[in-house]
């Protein structure tokens, strides 16, 4: 589906409703402000899918007017619930400060939740918030229980490593063999998705190496104590221990068959998915055109997430941000099968029971609302 917004002469101020706040924040959406000289002229901008590009130039198109599903009438209010310590729900408040969500006509809250994003799937099926950003590894499981939360969207792919300490000589999956790993919770992304690596490469996550659980601030130190041989966490915590000069990264969720899969998820209400399609729409298009434009501009995009508390020196949240893969946000039918993969790995890892039928699960717990 498409929606086109004319822009025509000196017309352009009354079609598009610019007043000195929204010119400004449109600015900050492209990058700088367009003088409306450069508007006049007969000239169509069209929004296709959930990417937003500018048939004229290379960057997105700057409209100070709500478009696409919920243009006119009053701003939609919703809450989405986060972590604001974790970079990779980045997308999240670029989205709001960078005028998505205007565009779209919502008025966005957000939730911070700190601990795991559990709590925000939770929150999300209890009516607490609207809709959430999360990680495929932590939610999978619970949605198996038959929370009322619909999968529209996946986010970005990267942001979980497996670290092996130097001392220890742990450069390979292999070399794991008989050895502790640290871990922050036995049910985190990070333990999901290092069973599942090491299983492929014929390891049993269970018998052929023990996990020790830590508070996740003292992973690091159990390394130093050699009481681990490796630790698994995610960014931006594991990118900064990295750099400590002590610890091998040995594998990321972007290594080999994994290079394109997103790891990180929008999920919204079931019943506003039902009842307000639109909106859902609306919110799953905001997020998704902020994630490409925290894949073209992450120096920007760090910017706007330190400001909202994340973690390290900017040129770090940079190079963070240029390794993830936000630009990588699939929807539909590859978002499916993306879920249906996940769900057979987590049954070979013991997570998810071998009885649940994988692609009935990717359908039931999944909601197309962009077509």
């Amino acid at each position: 589906m498409a929606f086109r917004v004319q822009v025509h002469g000196n017309d352009v101020a009354a079609q598009c409703r610019l007043s000195r706040r929204s010119l400004l924040a449109t600015a900050g959406v492209c990058g700088t402000a367009a003088p409306l000289a450069m508007l006049t002229g007969a000239r169509a901008l069209t929004l296709f899918g959930p990417s937003v590009a500018d048939p004229l130039g290379d960057g997105p198109i700057c409209r100070a007017a709500a478009t696409g599903e919920l243009a006119g009438g009053p701003a939609r209010r919703l809450t989405l619930a986060w972590n604001a310590t974790s970079i990779c729900t980045t997308a999240a408040p670029v989205a709001k400060e960078r005028g998505f969500f205007a565009r779209h006509n919502l008025d966005v809250d957000f939730i911070n939740y700190g601990g795991s994003t559990e709590q925000l799937l939770e929150a999300i099926a209890t009516g607490k918030a609207d809709a959430g950003i999360g990680m495929a590894l932590r939610w999978l499981k619970p949605l198996e229980q038959g929370f009322d939360v619909r999968i529209t969207a996946g986010v970005h792919g990267g942001c979980i490593r497996l670290l092996g300490s130097k001392s220890a000589k742990i450069e390979t999956l292999e070399s794991l063999r008989g050895k502790p790993v640290g871990i922050s919770d036995q049910a985190s992304p990070a333990k999901n998705f290092v069973s599942i690596a090491l299983m492929k490469k014929g390891l049993d996550p269970i018998k052929d190496v023990e996990w020790r659980q830590y508070p996740v601030e003292v992973l690091p130190l159990a390394v130093e104590k050699g009481e681990v041989a490796a630790i698994a966490d995610n960014d931006p915590r594991t990118y900064l221990w990295l750099k400590g000069g002590n610890l091998n990264e040995v594998l990321t969720n972007l290594s080999g068959e994994f290079g394109d899969r997103t790891c990180c998820l929008l999920a919204i209400r079931g019943s506003l998915v039902r009842e307000g399609r639109t909106i859902a729409a609306a919110l799953t298009r905001s997020i998704l055109e902020a994630g490409d434009l925290v894949s073209r501009n992450p120096t920007d995009a760090a910017a706007v997430y330190a400001a909202y508390g994340g973690r390290g020196p900017l040129d770090d949240l940079v190079a963070m941000l240029r390794s993830h893969t936000h630009n990588h946000h699939p929807v539909g039918a590859a978002l499916k099968k993306e879920i249906s993969l996940y769900t057979d790995e987590l049954k070979l890892v013991r997570v998810i029971k071998p009885s649940v039928d994988s692609a009935r699960f990717a359908e039931r717990i999944f909601a197309d609302v962009l077509t």
